[in-house]
C-alpha cells in the first residue's frame, strides 16, 4: 500500500480548495438552517445568564456555581454585546463548529492524504451531532475547535508540514507557528472544558510513548517523526503554565462534582449508544436502523483500521486519540460519574479520521461516490428528523402562557432554583412586575447551582405560601432537586390545583386558596 500520509501543501490543487470550501460552506448552512427557531433551554439560558455579568462577578459565579472553565462564557460575553436573541446567541457556536471543518480537513490530509481530508471534513460537515451543538448556546462546539486546532499543529509537528524535514531547509517560521498553535490551541481547549483534560493525557501517551518505542526498537523506517524531547516538554511545560491560573478553581470545581453531580454511571450500552449518536446523531428516523449503522460505520471502521496496517504510528495515534477520553472518562466514573457524549464530542475526529481512510480504502471513483452519496443522504435523514422533530425544553411557551394568565399578586415558585433563569428571560419580555421565590432557596442563595429539597426545607417554603392567593410552581428537573416532590405535596395541602399545564422539559401548575 503507498504511503497514506500527506503530500506538501504547495501541491494543493484548486479543485481540492474548491471541495473544501463547499463543504465547508455546506456545513454552514446545516449550521445556521433555523437556528433560532426553537427556544432556550436551561443550560442555554445559563450561559446567556453567566455571560451577562461583568467579567470579574463572571469568574466568581463559576467558580462557585458552576462545573466548566471561563473561556466560553467570556467570549459569550462580549458576542451578547450585539443581542441576546436565539439566533444570535447560538451563531457563536455554529461559527466556532463551522470553522473546526477545515482544521480538522488540515488535520486529515497533512497525516492521511488530501482524498482522506475532504471526506473526513464532508463527514464532520453532515454530522447531526455536531449540527446540533453548533446550534447551542453551550461550550461544546469550541472544545471541538480547539482540539481540532491543536491536532492539526500536532500533526505539522510530526511531518514536514511544520518541523521542516531534514536536508530541505524549510523556513522556521512555520515550525515555530506549529509549537504555538499547539500551546494555545491545547490552553484553550483545556479552559472550555474540564474534561479536555484527557486531550494532553493522549497526546503524551502517544508521543512519549512513541519516543520510547523507538529509542528501544530502534525504528529505521520512520512514518511520523518525533519532537525533539527538549522541545515537547518546553511546549508541555508552557501548556501547564498557561493553564496553571485555572488549576485552584479547577480543584474546587473537581471537588463539588465529586460531593454532588447528577449523572448516572454508564454501562456498557451507554458506551455503545454514544458511539451511534457520534454517526448519527442519535435522531431517530424510519430510513435509519441502528443495525444498518453498525454494519456500515462498523464495516468503514474495519478498511480504515486494515488500510493503516502498513502505518503503525498513524493507527496508535487515532486510536490513542480516539479511546484516552472514552477510557478516561469511565475510569474517573467509577468514583464520580461523568461519562457523558457531549463532553467526548471530540473523540469523534479521530473516529472520522479511520472511517475516512476507510472510505478510500474503498479504491473505485465509483464505489467512493457510492457510499459517499448513501452516507450523505443519511445524515441529511437524520438531520430532518432533527430539525423537524427534536425538542428543547419549551420555556417559551411556559412563560408566554404564565403572562397570559397571570394575575397581579401571584406568586411564582420555582422548584429546582436556576430553572428561573430560562422562564425569566422570556417571562420578562411581557413587562410584568412579579413576585418570585425558588425551593428550597432563591436563585443561588445557597451558594450551588442545584440545590435539593429536603424536609429541613418545608417550613421555609410554608412561610412563602403564607397569605397568597395564587402560587404558580413552575416545575422542571424534579427527578433531582425534590426527588420526594416535597413542594406539589405542600402546596397540594393548603391550595386547590386549578391549572396544569405539561410542556417539553417542564410542567406549570396553578394553586389557589
Amino acid at each position: 500500500m503507498r504511503q497514506i500520509y500527506a503530500t506538501p501543501t504547495s501541491h494543493r490543487s484548486y479543485l481540492a480548495i474548491l471541495w473544501l470550501v463547499s463543504i465547508t460552506l455546506l456545513g454552514l448552512a446545516l449550521r445556521v438552517w433555523a437556528i433560532g427557531a426553537k427556544g432556550l433551554w436551561l443550560d442555554e439560558a445559563f450561559s446567556i445568564w453567566m455571560a451577562r455579568q461583568p467579567l470579574g462577578d463572571l469568574l466568581g459565579w463559576i467558580v462557585r456555581i458552576d462545573q466548566h472553565p471561563p473561556l466560553y462564557y467570556v467570549l459569550l460575553h462580549g458576542w451578547l454585546a450585539l443581542s441576546d436573541s436565539e439566533g444570535w446567541v447560538r451563531s457563536l457556536s455554529a461559527i466556532f463548529s463551522t470553522t473546526t471543518i477545515p482544521l480538522f480537513y488540515g488535520f486529515v490530509r497533512t497525516l492521511a492524504g488530501g482524498r482522506a481530508g475532504l471526506i473526513a471534513a464532508l463527514l464532520l460537515a453532515v454530522a447531526p451531532f455536531h449540527v446540533r451543538f453548533a446550534q447551542e448556546a453551550r461550550m461544546y462546539a469550541l472544545l471541538t475547535f480547539a482540539v481540532a486546532g491543536a491536532l492539526l499543529c500536532l500533526a505539522w509537528l510530526m511531518t514536514g508540514e511544520g518541523r521542516g524535514a531534514r536536508g530541505e531547509g524549510r523556513p522556521r517560521w512555520r515550525q515555530r507557528l506549529a509549537w504555538i498553535g499547539y500551546v494555545l490551541f491545547t490552553v484553550a481547549a483545556l479552559l472550555t472544558h474540564n474534561t479536555a483534560l484527557f486531550l494532553p493525557v493522549a497526546i503524551n501517551l502517544y508521543v512519549l510513548g512513541l519516543m520510547g518505542w523507538r529509542r528501544g526498537s530502534g525504528d529505521g523506517q520512520r512514518q511520523l517523526e518525533t519532537p525533539r524531547l527538549r522541545s515537547w516538554l518546553a511546549a508541555q511545560l508552557a501548556v501547564v503554565v498557561l493553564w496553571l491560573p485555572w488549576s485552584v478553581a479547577f480543584v474546587r470545581q473537581s471537588i463539588g462534582v465529586y460531593a454532588q453531580f447528577w449523572i448516572t454511571a454508564p454501562t456498557a450500552q451507554t458506551v455503545l449508544d454514544t458511539l451511534l449518536v457520534f454517526a448519527t446523531g442519535g435522531f431517530s428516523n424510519a430510513w435509519i436502523m441502528p443495525g444498518w449503522v453498525w454494519l456500515i460505520f462498523g464495516a468503514l471502521f474495519v478498511l480504515g483500521v486494515a488500510a493503516l496496517r502498513t502505518q503503525p504510528a498513524l493507527l496508535a495515534l487515532l486510536l490513542t486519540l480516539w479511546l484516552t477520553p472514552f477510557v478516561g472518562e469511565w475510569l474517573v466514573s467509577l468514583r464520580r460519574p461523568i461519562f457523558y457524549d457531549r463532553t467526548l464530542i471530540w473523540a469523534s475526529l479521530p473516529l472520522y479520521t479511520i472511517l475516512a481512510i476507510g472510505v478510500v480504502a474503498l479504491r473505485r471513483k465509483l464505489v467512493i461516490a457510492v457510499v459517499l452519496g448513501g452516507l450523505v443522504i443519511a445524515q441529511l435523514l437524520s438531520l430532518h428528523s432533527y430539525y423537524r422533530d427534536f425538542r428543547k425544553e419549551e420555556w417559551r411557551e411556559a412563560a408566554a402562557y404564565a403572562a397570559q394568565h397571570f394575575q397581579p399578586g401571584d406568586l411564582l415558585l420555582f422548584n429546582a432554583t436556576w430553572v428561573q433563569i430560562p422562564f425569566d428571560y422570556y417571562f420578562d419580555r411581557a413587562g410584568i412586575a412579579a413576585e418570585r421565590h425558588g425551593a428550597p432557596a432563591d436563585l443561588f442563595a445557597a451558594g450551588v447551582l442545584e440545590p435539593i429539597m429536603g424536609v429541613a426545607d418545608v417550613p421555609r417554603l410554608n412561610t412563602l405560601l403564607d397569605d397568597r392567593a395564587r402560587v404558580w410552581l413552575i416545575y422542571s428537573h424534579d427527578w433531582y432537586t425534590d426527588p420526594q416532590q416535597l413542594i406539589p405535596a405542600t402546596l397540594q395541602s393548603e391550595f386547590t390545583l386549578l391549572d396544569r399545564q405539561p410542556v417539553e422539559g417542564l410542567e406549570l401548575r396553578l394553586y389557589a386558596r
